[in-house]
């Protein structure tokens, strides 16, 4: 799980380095893209936010607060901007809501279960606050909220957000060729001002840098606690919290030179950077629906008993809806994206989810089943909100 929070961590950088691109190549249209520029700027997004969970980690629960407010500001501020200038000039509903374009070879039905892989990776990043639940005051009761909550901010902004750029996206080939990238395309087609489209743009691009900086912090504490529950080589090395720095930076370095790792595989090859990154979705859907699967087949009687508690029957609906969802769409993601599959449009995704299944056997055989004892956890600490690596605000040590 440590190498796929990992891989997960490699989509802030690029996503983000790959929104500057298109920047440059809407101001400059004879500019050729270099993958070495591309890297620069991934290794610089991910520098920033090793810095911030290095020196700043007393104010990361503020950077997590500012990144919700900019995030809906983002959202309301592009909005409105793109539709009052794109008006009258919108794409019809019928275009919005009933045409479907298959340019993949596949069947309609097909193309649009393989395009939940996009949109698969929205469902990823809810663990996050498993991973920081130690971190968490009163962590029995807001972690699940704070999970329902992301879920509904999600769907309701996505599906507007999604909505509007639809409604105002111009020719539909135009954004899907353009050098800038289709984001940067439909801003400029809607507002037919390269300075405006690309002040529009520094809400994604800032909202990135937040993604990379918190992805790092839950990455580096998910390292930490696999160490400490002797997971990893090395585990004692990598479960040691700096004493005064109080954040397990061990574990910080060895996330952050995992992705410097993967950028690198990219100046390669970026066919197997996204299998890569392919393959963390793959792998996150079969983490989640393992300990699911092994619930509902003890009857969801596993669970402690605990202060949030969903209603029988949704707590198994919610179960056997993500296991079929896990079971479907891991061996969809694995298909090819189009048909007349060549050596560059192949999905190299199963040939990395092969190598993590490979590497983790070998991991367990040679050292994890001597000193893997975990998962550990101090209920003590879980039920009075105690925290390693972020520092409660003053006050608050006793609730």
């Amino acid at each position: 799980m440590f190498l796929v929070g990992s891989r997960w961590l490699l989509r802030g950088g690029l996503l983000g380095s790959q929104l500057i691109i298109g920047v440059i190549s809407l101001m400059n249209p004879p500019y050729v893209p270099q993958r070495w520029h591309q890297f620069l700027i991934y290794i610089g997004y991910n520098i920033v936010a090793f810095l911030i969970n290095t020196f700043l980690t007393r104010i990361l629960p503020t950077v997590t607060k500012a990144a919700l407010f900019w995030s809906i500001t983002g959202f309301v501020v592009i909005s409105i901007t793109v539709l009052a200038c794109a008006s009258p000039n919108y794409s019809p509903p019928d275009f919005v809501f009933r045409e479907f374009i298959n340019e993949t070879g596949w069947p309609d039905g097909i193309a649009w279960l393989l395009g939940l892989l996009q949109a698969g990776l929205g469902l990823t990043g809810f663990d996050a606050v498993a991973h920081m639940i130690e971190e968490i005051p009163n962590a029995a009761v807001e972690g699940p909220k704070i999970m329902i909550a992301c879920v509904a901010i999600g769907v309701f902004t996505g599906f507007v957000f999604l909505t509007v750029l639809l409604f105002v996206a111009g020719d539909v080939q135009e954004v899907i060729n353009s050098a800038a990238g289709p984001m940067l395309a439909i801003l400029y087609n809607a507002t037919g001002s390269k300075a405006g489209s690309i002040c529009l743009l520094i809400f994604p691009l800032v909202c990135l840098l937040f993604a990379t900086t918190s992805i790092m912090t839950t990455s580096s504490r998910m390292t930490y606690a696999f160490a400490r529950d002797g997971g990893l080589p090395a585990s004692r090395f990598f479960a040691k919290v700096h004493p005064r720095l109080d954040l397990p930076l061990n574990a910080l370095y060895l996330t952050t030179a995992l992705v410097v790792v993967f950028g690198c595989i990219f100046l390669g090859s970026s066919s197997a950077f996204n299998a890569i990154i392919s393959a963390s979705v793959v792998a996150l859907g079969v983490s989640y629906g393992i300990p699911i699967a092994i619930n509902c087949l003890r009857g969801r009687n596993m669970l402690r008993p605990r202060p949030f508690v969903l209603p029988e029957w949704l707590g198994w609906a919610a179960n056997l809806i993500g296991l079929a969802y896990v079971a479907v769409t891991t061996v969809l993601f694995l298909f090819p994206p189009v048909l007349e599959v060549t050596g560059s449009n192949m999905n190299y995704c199963v040939v990395a989810f092969f190598l993590i299944f490979v590497i983790a056997t070998i991991q367990w055989f040679v050292d994890g089943r001597k000193n893997f004892k975990g998962p550990k956890f101090d209920a003590h600490a879980l039920e009075h909100g105690e925290v390693i690596g972020m520092p409660r605000e003053k006050g608050k040590e006793g609730e």
